[in-house]
């Protein structure tokens, strides 16, 4: 089930639907997230994954999973395998090791962000090498436009200074910019927004947008959201972002 189309019609907790005009902004407050404490793995889930399943909150267009991932030291995820979906790794702060079957090998800090390609089957291990710290990390899923692609993997650096104040191209269809590429009609930004600083993003009629509040605060058109919130925005040619007072900031333009 679509996300917008649920909540055009639900009346639940942690939804505020907001109208000006045509355009329509859906809030997704942190706290209302799906939850997950294994003790080694604190896990908040945007939308329904593993246990944790809301027919509210299943999917936003392609974009399938936003899980936000802490990994006590020494600990994480032992080899498993996934199919038919653009898994982002994208790290806030600590170290993330990551092994899988294509014999790729890394160690994710932050500012790094990789694309798994899963296709036709892609077996990995994603762990914390740290014994003292945690790694705090976001890992998104986006569904491919085309199913049985063979498994890919990139990875790439995005500086603190490539992302201050600014919306900065993480990963795009066309690997523009110097962005990972996705096999999908899906662009993402990342924007690290500094006090009172300010973007704006213009999107083609027909697309709907996604905002996710990484860490900090920031607002949307005039709306506020604070660290782990979301806003689904549709019927909107133009959002403005502002930092309340800063936030780092992941953007979704989505088909």
């Amino acid at each position: 089930m679509d996300f917008m189309t649920a909540c055009r019609r639900c009346n639940r907790p942690g939804i505020t639907h907001l109208f000006s005009g045509g355009s329509m902004i859906v809030l997704r407050k942190g706290s209302e997230r799906g939850h997950a404490d294994h003790g080694w793995l604190d896990s908040r889930h945007t939308f329904s994954f593993a246990d944790y399943h809301d027919p509210s909150h299943v999917q936003f267009g392609a974009l399938r999973v936003i899980n936000e991932d802490r990994v006590q030291p020494d600990r994480g995820f032992g080899t498993h395998g996934h199919r038919d979906m653009e898994i982002i790794s994208y790290v806030l702060s600590g170290a993330l090791a990551h092994t899988d079957s294509m014999g790729e090998s890394a160690v994710l800090r932050p500012g790094d962000v990789q694309r798994m390609t899963a296709g036709t089957g892609v077996r990995h291990s994603e762990s914390n090498p740290s014994s003292q710290e945690p790694v705090h990390f976001l890992q998104i899923w986006i569904l491919p436009r085309t199913p049985e692609l063979p498994p890919g993997y990139e990875q790439k650096h995005f500086s603190r200074r490539d992302k201050r104040n600014r919306l900065c191209l993480v990963a795009s269809p066309d690997g523009r910019e110097g962005s990972l590429t996705l096999h999908q009609d899906a662009r993402l930004y990342a924007a690290l927004l500094e006090e009172g600083a300010t973007v704006s993003h213009e999107t083609r009629p027909g697309r709907r947008l996604w905002v996710q509040v990484a860490s900090g605060a920031c607002t949307v058109n005039g709306r506020p959201l604070s660290e782990g919130d979301g806003a689904a925005i549709t019927e909107e040619s133009r959002i403005t972002l502002a930092g309340a007072p800063e936030a780092e900031i992941l953007l979704f333009d989505l088909a």
